[in-house]
């Protein structure tokens, strides 16, 4: 049987950590930054780990 492929979009946008947990960017900081507060900015902008069911999925994608 072939190797599995790993998910191009998936490899952009998750990284897995040395435990094998699967974390992810939020979202929120693309546009309309001068609306949002520093506090709130600065808090969008720190990683965040993704919940269980979804992590299964994308392990699967990144062929972990």
């Amino acid at each position: 049987m072939p190797k599995q492929k790993t998910h191009s979009g998936a490899k952009k946008r998750f990284k897995l950590t040395g435990s094998g947990k699967v974390m992810k960017q939020q979202s929120g900081m693309r546009h309309n930054l001068e609306l949002k507060s520093s506090r709130r900015t600065r808090r969008l902008n720190q990683d965040q780990v993704l919940a269980p069911v979804d992590a299964k999925r994308i392990k699967k994608m990144l062929g972990k």
